[in-house]
């Protein structure tokens, strides 16, 4: 099989479902060799055999990236089945705790910040030597638009922080690795037809916040919100094409680049 990724080694983390699952599908189908990252070994062995099935490569790594050991095991379990790790694409994330600030469990606070923020950190810091050593490397960090618009989703305070935090990181980053051949670069999907927007939606009004619960229950009867397939197509054209650093690129207008900070008029603030 080949392609614009043909023969490098790349890792996915959430790789199980939603727009992970079709990110490393997508790169297993332009002739990367993918390793795919998750917690359920159902759905990555599913995952796996799809790539296969299509002429690709696939291994499956089971692992919560949130615990720094595991995800240092993952990184050596990667390298040692295909290689060095040539594109790190973090797409893990959960969306809770959700709800009033006062109200959140600090054990769940602390876990989704691990999962969120410090698992793409502790994984970029681990692909980064090879990367650097051959002069080549593709790091995209999936965000989202509520990073730009932190007030816009009262209830989501966490999900909100972790992904500002994760662009800051990642800014951060494409500037230390400047002109090392290395880009590192934000994606938000946009508002896309996943499983995080379905528990979203089944969760109590009353826990969550009856605003924050409509809200999403009018973007799925609104018929706008894109599929996981669509939205992984957008970030693969921007990663095959653009051998720029430190962008912020959005689903809802895929070939504009802009700067934390701002966010496309088009883009819907959701996971």
């Amino acid at each position: 099989m080949g392609g614009e990724f043909d023969g490098r080694v790349a890792l996915v983390t959430g790789a199980g479902r939603g727009i992970g699952r079709e990110i490393a599908i997508g790169l297993g189908g332009r002739g990367a060799r993918v390793a795919l990252v998750a917690r359920t070994r159902t759905e990555l062995d599913d995952v796996a055999g799809a790539i296969r099935e299509a002429g690709g490569e696939a291994i499956a790594v089971v692992g919560d990236v949130g615990d720094v050991a595991q995800a240092r095991a993952v990184f050596e379990t990667v390298v040692s089945g295909l290689g060095m790790v040539e594109i790190l694409v973090n797409d893990a994330a959960v969306v809770w705790p959700l709800g009033p600030t006062d109200a959140l469990d600090p054990g769940e606070i602390h876990a989704a910040l691990a999962i969120n923020v410090a698992a793409a950190v502790v994984l970029s810091g681990s692909v980064v030597p090879g990367m650097r050593d051959q002069r080549w490397g593709r790091i995209v960090n999936v965000s989202s638009g509520i990073a730009a618009s932190p007030a816009s989703m009262v209830g989501m305070t966490v999900y909100a922080a972790s992904k500002a935090a994760l662009e800051a990181h990642t800014l951060n980053l494409a500037r230390e690795l400047d002109g090392s051949g290395v880009t590192v670069n934000v994606y938000r999907p946009g508002a896309v037809d996943t499983a995080m927007q379905g528990w979203i939606r089944a969760q109590p009004p009353e826990q969550i916040g009856q605003e924050l619960h409509d809200r999403f229950v009018a973007m799925q009867t609104s018929g706008t919100l894109l599929t996981a397939q669509d939205s992984a197509a957008r970030l693969l054209k921007r990663l095959a094409d653009s051998v720029e650093t430190g962008q912020v690129w959005s689903a809802g207008d895929p070939m504009s680049d802009h700067s934390a900070g701002s966010t496309n008029s088009a883009e819907q603030v959701a996971p």
